[in-house]
């Protein structure tokens, strides 16, 4: 499979994810969690269907350390026992960003509620910001058919 459309041979479409990368940037420096960045991003990306994150950030976080167990069980998250209640609320908040056509009311206030109970406001703030660029990234990678696969973990750093 070929992508549609080499995003990085189009000068415009290069412009515009070298923005998106930076703003990604802000939130790898932030403190929100590297392992809850990583599953937030897998999670957003299983429910786009971007078969290139998916490869990608399950690559980036096995190479950081984290367990491919725990990382093959985010799609059940709400079964699996081996999450954080932290990590759910971030999960749960994900999910309900990501699917926000399938609800008229958008995020819950439960949601936001559960999540407030784990994170500060900075770490809020760039949970938010990730949920909004995963989708970003998912959206532009689906609609070229970005093939997966082949990812190397750091490649884009």
């Amino acid at each position: 499979m070929e992508a549609r459309l080499n995003p990085f041979a189009s000068q415009t479409m290069s412009k515009f994810l070298k923005h998106l990368i930076a703003a990604n940037k802000v939130i790898v420096d932030s403190t929100l969690p590297f392992a809850t960045q990583e599953m937030v991003k897998l999670r957003a990306s299983q429910i786009n269907g971007c078969g290139y994150c998916v490869d990608m950030h399950f690559k980036d976080a096995v190479h950081a350390g984290e367990e491919a167990t725990r990382l093959n069980l985010v799609a059940a998250w709400r079964e699996a026992t081996v999450f954080t209640d932290a990590e759910r609320a971030a999960l749960e908040l994900a999910e309900q960003g990501t699917r926000l056509a399938d609800a008229a009311g958008g995020v819950t206030d439960e949601a936001w509620a559960n999540a407030v109970k784990y994170y500060d406001e900075e770490q809020l703030a760039a949970l938010v910001s990730l949920i909004a660029i995963i989708n970003a990234f998912n959206r532009g990678n689906v609609i070229t058919r970005m093939p997966a696969g082949g990812y190397r973990p750091g490649q884009h750093a």
